[in-house]
């Protein structure tokens, strides 16, 4: 189909729906927009933007679809995003001044649109990503910059990725119900379906130190175990209603740690006999996106639904809460501990920022994450390099992978 065809397909599809029309104000060229942005996100996420100039929101659109061979619907686009999204102060992060300066490593995937996420360091140095929209599975060499992307099964959507202890690259089929794996060597991908019919969205994954599996199913509400010796899946209902498991970490002991996106809550998943059993959080609106475990066995996590970061210890029961820079409305989303602290984004302001939390001196600091020339997109999940050194993180709205250090003074 030609990009000609392509346009007046979509301005039909946007005049055929006139109460999606009216989400955005009025100009000219607001038909078109409705009409290409919409195909693949909300409007509403223009309108929650922080607002661009035209060669800002240039790039930026660049980033999710390709407009070169119609450069009459390009400029009648951006003219209308300049016009009416111009840059403003519009859900402004607050950040905090300190003492370290970082390295932001980037690299732009090559397939548009494709929301790429989750990076993971693999033993050979390379970086891996899942692109959720397109069933991209992706490889980075970051001493060259040379990207490979792979297609995985039509469907998969697949929402993270995981290395495995044989070097295979496993990832959750988020919208086929699988968990699948992908054989760098050959090229060949095993899918392993989900054993029951409610269990329809794996989401996140982590291997155990016995090379078993494990991983959230948020919208199904359960926690899932896959041995890939045997290929058999064994799944667990959350003991709450609603309380959509998402992020997932594994202890030094084994037990497997799950965060609620969905309650106040924590799961706590006997290896063994997959029991569960839950820890409760303080306040109403409290919800959990991720979490991670620092070397004494302390779980941090991001208290999403009032923007804060919290510290729960095992032992003791002991429930800590600090309110992130931002405010209640910041949405800490990603999290991990690296370089002696807490790290982790705000992702409901503009820009996203990448905080620091040094837990002695209980202080912050925050730095905006770039997106090429502009800052934009979201941080879902992040961890750390293989020797500790760095941190992965993404802009999945952008399509950018990036790796970040922490720059040292002689």
């Amino acid at each position: 189909m030609s990009y000609k065809m392509f346009r007046s397909a979509l301005l039909a599809t946007a005049l055929c729906s006139p109460a999606a029309a009216l989400a955005l104000p009025d100009g000219e060229g607001r038909e078109t927009v409705e009409a290409v942005c919409s195909a693949c996100h909300g409007v509403h996420l223009i309108e929650r933007s922080s607002g661009y100039s035209r060669e800002d929101w240039q790039f930026l659109t660049s980033t999710m679809i390709n407009l070169s061979d119609d450069p009459e619907m390009q400029g009648e686009i951006l003219d209308y995003l300049a016009e009416s999204f111009p840059p403003s102060d519009t859900r402004a992060a607050t950040p905090v001044s300190g003492p370290l300066t970082l390295w932001f490593e980037e690299w732009r995937v090559p397939t548009p649109g494709q929301r790429a996420r989750d990076p993971v360091e693999a033993p050979d140095g390379g970086i891996w990503w899942v692109g959720q929209w397109m069933d991209i599975l992706g490889r980075i060499d970051p001493e060259t910059g040379a990207m490979q992307e792979f297609d995985l099964p039509a469907g998969a959507r697949p929402h993270s990725v995981n290395i495995g202890p044989d070097g295979a690259v496993w990832y959750t089929g988020n919208r086929n119900a699988t968990m699948g794996r992908f054989d760098p060597a050959t090229g060949e991908i095993t899918e392993y379906p989900m054993p029951q019919a409610a269990a329809r969205d794996p989401h996140t994954a982590e291997f155990d130190a016995n090379g078993i599996l494990w991983f959230s199913l948020q919208g199904s509400n359960m926690i899932g175990r896959l041995d890939p010796a045997s290929g058999e899946v064994r799944l667990v209902a959350s003991p709450r209603d609603g309380a959509r498991p998402y992020g997932v970490k594994i202890g030094a002991d084994g037990t497997v740690w799950v965060a609620c996106n969905g309650a106040n809550c924590l799961l706590r998943l006997d290896p063994e006999t997959m029991e569960v059993s839950e820890v409760t959080l303080p306040d109403r609106g409290t919800t959990v996106r991720r979490l991670d475990i620092d070397e004494d066995g302390i779980i941090w996590w991001v208290n999403s639904g009032l923007g804060r970061l919290g510290r729960y210890d095992p032992t003791t029961g002991d429930i800590q809460e600090w309110a992130s820079p931002s405010g209640p409305n910041s949405h800490p989303y990603a999290i991990a501990v690296f370089d002696g602290a807490v790290w982790y984004n705000e992702s409901g302001v503009r820009p996203d920022m990448l905080v620091r939390f040094d837990p002695e001196a209980e202080a912050f600091q925050s730095w905006p994450i770039p997106s090429g020339p502009v800052h934009a997109g979201i941080l879902r999940h992040m961890r750390t390099t293989l020797d500790g050194e760095a941190l992965l993180i993404h802009q999945s709205g952008t399509n950018h992978i990036a790796r970040v250090t922490v720059q040292r003074g002689d």
